[in-house]
């Protein structure tokens, strides 16, 4: 088997080739971000973990102080023990040190976590309206741009994988010219992205593969 694979070429919706120009919604800023906002990736698990761990620890603590106010803790902490330790334990103890060091860790890495983009769900697509939110499931927005590969004359059958910002197609085909047929899976796609209309640019690049 022998591959060729092409150099990536970036398009956007309103810049997309096309032999048959397909409609395009009208570019609106607010309609693109209302769609942005709406689709955006959120760490449900990880933020959902955090807040039930620190509910958790607000909620023991507030037991304890409130029922040690009343005289009568329900010892739940070993808050003698607790405040011993403290007292006699200074802040150049290792224990504290590294007690400190482990909790700074934990909170840089949550908030490292909350700050990356998680996976989309959903690929938004323009509509011109803030009203109107529309998007694709990745798989069925790969799934197109799959379609629109296989329909090209000479392609057998293709695969399309979606990452953020980036579109990779994988055409198979059989005594194939390299330049043309490259070129003509590379445009089949850009104008099936067109059509799509999806808010965001994404890089396409194809490879060719000859199916024996």
């Amino acid at each position: 088997m022998t591959t060729h694979a092409a150099p990536e070429q970036q398009t956007s919706p309103q810049q997309t080739p096309t032999a048959e120009a397909p409609l395009v919604a009208p570019a609106d800023p607010a309609a693109d971000r209302a769609a942005r906002r709406a689709f955006k990736p959120r760490r449900m698990i990880a933020s959902s973990v955090a807040a039930l761990v620190l509910i958790g620890i607000g909620f023991v603590a507030a037991v304890e102080i409130i029922s040690t106010l009343v005289n009568r803790p329900v010892g739940w902490l070993p808050r003698d023990a607790a405040l011993s330790w403290g007292s006699a334990s200074p802040w150049s103890s290792p224990q504290v040190l590294a007690g400190a060091v482990v909790l700074v860790l934990v909170g840089l890495g949550l908030l490292a976590l909350a700050m990356r983009a998680g996976r989309p769900h959903v690929v938004p697509v323009r509509t011109g309206d803030p009203d109107l939110i529309i998007g694709l499931r990745p798989k069925g927005f790969a799934s197109a741009l799959a379609r629109a590969a296989e329909d090209v004359p000479g392609v057998h059958s293709a695969k399309a994988t979606v990452s953020s910002g980036r579109v990779a197609v994988t055409a198979f085909a059989s005594g194939w010219d390299d330049a043309r047929l490259t070129e003509a899976v590379r445009h089949a796609v850009l104008v099936r992205l067109g059509t799509l209309e999806p808010i965001d640019t994404y890089k396409v690049s194809v490879t060719m593969k000859e199916r024996r």
